[in-house]
């Protein structure tokens, strides 16, 4: 198989797919696959016609789902393949993070030593706590055995409601409406689609608990972020981790960034090394499996969006 990379080479991928026996060619040297990075503006208007197969490195699709970039050349027979599961250990680490800075309430501690408003109001996830994952994939399963040790009841929310392994329960989507106001915590980690926009929204906070929290660590636009804003102000929320936000980045004047309830990282769940260490071991899989004839293990339902 011939693979370039766009939109620039990636000594990483390089060595580990030339290791398996693949060679690096540039886009004119007719590639059989093409490992992608970038936005939108980056793809190429037209791809060769040897190329089958496009691995993107990075998860999240609806960029150039939007840009209709993916529709336009699957009607040419070409088939894409995302990174998931490669970012299931980084995600779900840093997801944890984010929710017991939160509860920890690390961001409102000052110079002040304000131990005492600390005493009030630190929480422990280990105090009898409820949490959902929304969307209960690579990533949420991963989570779901590091948060074992807290002995939380984890409810596994995703679109198909067939049990997911080490959750107490796992709902539907579709079947979730009770789910909401039942938990203290809230992990969103479900891909962004026209179901799933703004699906926190100002009418979804108000059914949840005053003390819950919301932790967003799948795509920003999952959460409406006025609606999130405003339940922090007025206290009909506890507290919010984002690692992603929309828009992204926030403005610096936005008023989340001086919340000491809200707890940003700049969208670096995972980061570039990690991806890099990773990309050409799936992009041989998926290439293995493609050639077989077989779905590839992170094949794009370009239909559904993901």
């Amino acid at each position: 198989m011939k693979f370039a990379i766009l939109p620039k080479p990636k000594d990483e991928p390089i060595a580990a797919l030339e290791a398996e026996g693949h060679e690096h060619v540039g886009i004119d040297g007719n590639p059989d696959m093409i490992l992608f990075g970038g936005g939108p503006d980056d793809f190429p208007d037209t791809l060769p016609d040897s190329v089958q197969v496009v691995q993107l490195m990075y998860a999240g699709v609806e960029a150039l789902l939007e840009a209709g970039i993916l529709a336009k050349h699957a009607d040419n027979g070409v088939r894409f393949a995302n990174a998931g599961g490669l970012f299931d250990d980084t995600v779900a680490e840093s997801a944890l993070a984010l929710l017991l800075a939160v509860e920890h309430r690390i961001k409102a501690v000052d110079r002040e030593w304000n131990n005492k408003q600390i005493f009030k109001e630190k929480e422990y996830l280990f105090d009898g706590k409820k949490l959902a994952l929304i969307g209960a994939g690579g990533i949420g399963k991963t989570l779901i055995r590091f948060l074992e040790p807290f002995g939380m009841e984890i409810t596994a929310v995703n679109r198909s409601g067939n049990p997911v392994d080490g959750a107490d329960r796992t709902v539907a989507m579709k079947d979730a409406d009770n789910v909401w106001a039942d938990n203290d915590y809230f992990v969103l980690i479900t891909p962004l689609t026209e179901e799933t926009r703004h699906m926190i929204d100002a009418e979804r906070i108000a059914t949840m608990k005053d003390s819950a929290v919301v932790v967003n660590a799948g795509r920003g636009p999952l959460v409406d972020t006025q609606a999130l804003t405003d339940a922090l102000k007025n206290g009909t929320l506890r507290g919010a981790g984002l690692d992603v936000t929309e828009p992204e980045p926030l403005n610096d004047d936005h008023p989340l960034w001086d919340m000491d309830n809200c707890v940003i990282t700049p969208h670096v769940a995972n980061i570039p090394r990690f991806t890099l260490r990773r990309i050409g071991g799936l992009a041989a899989t998926n290439w293995q499996q493609f050639a077989a004839g077989e779905t590839m293990a992170t094949e794009v339902d370009v239909d559904a969006g993901y």
